[in-house]
């Protein structure tokens, strides 16, 4: 039994959402009780104390869009023609180096994103990836990394048509292979899904195969919407329809769907969304960086679509995401008032809500029963601190890097920011032995 105590809780809690001097007590992977420090210890003699010193106790962060292939982009020097458009980001860079990575480079691109989130604070990832030269095993080599670490994972594998019919087939074949895996263990910290890269990418046959193979698997499809206008472009050319509506009209959202970025969608498509509670999640630094546009994301919220907040790969930072998403929509909009309480209910409540669509037990949040991901942060407020104002004391006084102390489904993962479960100096050294040689072939 470990208790948690003499720290500012924040417990995503509506009964008790604030205590100024607050206790967790775990037991195995769940929280068994929390209240102030004093009545927690007096009901609890025996226990492993964790002094929080004053930090913040709090859920842990939850990531619900990824890519931790990309890690190896982090520095290289491209040569591609300059990009004019979302496809030749794509091409130029994306696609080139998907298909020059190893499996072994999987594993390591993987574990070091995996070592940033858990020092960021963030318990739980969904990833989605490609590695189309190294496709069979992948998934696989990502849980291997997730379990090492002891970070919460919902892994897939992105199927496209883009590197012809025999990878999609085994882009397929992966997700499948995966998802069954994960159901036959039935543990909450590794889940799958059904990858797709994007409607441009995916043929007619390559999405009947794959609606298909999923049916009867229990999962979802997480895949990439109408992130650049070429997506839109393409549906409408072949399909005489939009993304979303191409998706709805072959049975493809579900509430176990997660529609990244949806940027260039009509109302009528967010409609369709609404009616079929699929899951929309917003990146709005990768948007940014991408020059995509901006997603309608305070439209979407006011239709009560459940939006979650991810990082893209961008980052591995989620207060970094949840501190430009307030940004952006008050400058898209034009308007200072929006973007206050829909963007914190994406990052503390809707990540939630979109994990535990897959899992069996409550998270992201303090209370008894509910899997004990949480985190310290070491934040000294300059001004005093009550349920009212926590949002935006974390948004304008954290950031990932004031976490302490993270504890994975009741394991200490990270303490003091040291991780605990691996030698993280050993493997950012072959990491970047690795990142240098994956280089010389890009």
């Amino acid at each position: 039994m470990l208790v948690i105590g003499n720290g500012k809780l924040i417990t995503r809690n509506e009964s008790l959402p604030y205590l100024d001097d607050g206790a967790v007590v775990i037991e195995n992977e769940k929280i068994v009780a929390f209240g102030k420090t004093d009545k927690i210890k007096a009901q609890y003699p025996s226990y492993q104390f964790l002094d929080a010193k004053g930090k913040i106790i709090m859920p842990g962060f939850i990531n619900t869009h990824m890519h931790y292939y990309s890690t190896f982009a982090r520095g290289i020097s491209n040569d591609s023609p300059k990009a004019k458009s979302f496809t030749d980001i794509l091409k130029g860079l994306w696609w080139r180096l998907d298909k020059v990575l190893t499996l072994e480079d999987v594993y390591y691109s993987t574990i070091t994103m995996m070592i940033e989130q858990i020092k960021n604070g963030v318990t739980t990832v969904f990833d989605h990836h490609a590695s189309p030269y190294a496709l069979r095993g992948s998934l696989f080599k990502i849980a291997e990394a997730a379990e090492k670490i002891g970070i919460r994972s919902n892994l897939a594998y992105e199927t496209s048509d883009r590197d012809g019919e025999k990878i999609a087939l085994e882009g397929i074949k992966e997700n499948v292979e995966f998802i069954k895996y994960c159901n036959d263990k039935k543990d909450d910290m590794l889940k799958g899904m059904f990858g797709l890269h994007a409607s441009m990418t995916i043929s007619e046959a390559t999405l009947d195969k794959c609606l298909v193979e999923i049916a009867g698997l229990n999962s979802g499809f997480h895949v990439h919407v109408a992130e650049g206008i070429e997506d839109v472009i393409d549906a409408n050319k072949k399909y005489g329809k939009g993304v979303i509506e191409r998706f709805y009209d072959k049975g493809a959202l579900t509430p176990k769907t997660i529609a990244v970025h949806c940027i260039h969608i009509n109302e009528k498509e967010q409609n369709l969304l609404k009616e079929t509670d699929a899951i929309v999640v917003h990146n709005p630094e990768s948007n940014m960086g991408n020059a995509v546009g901006c997603a309608k994301v305070i439209d979407m919220y006011n239709k009560g679509i459940i939006l979650g907040l991810g990082t893209d790969g961008y980052t591995t930072d989620m207060m970094e995401s949840y501190k430009v998403a307030n940004l952006i929509h008050k400058h898209n909009k034009l308007d200072s008032t929006v973007a206050w309480v829909e963007i914190p209910e994406m990052l503390f409540n809707n990540n939630r809500i979109i994990t535990e669509r897959f899992i069996d037990n409550q998270i992201g949040v303090i209370n008894e029963g509910a899997l004990a991901d949480i985190i310290l942060v070491d934040y000294n407020p300059p001004t005093p601190i009550n349920e009212a104002n926590i949002n935006g004391h974390l948004l304008f006084g954290i950031n990932g890097r004031h976490v302490n102390t993270t504890i994975v489904n009741g394991k200490i993962v990270m303490e003091n920011r040291s991780l605990t479960t691996v030698d993280e100096a050993e493997i950012f050294a072959r990491s970047r032995k690795l990142a240098n040689d994956l280089w010389k072939r890009f």
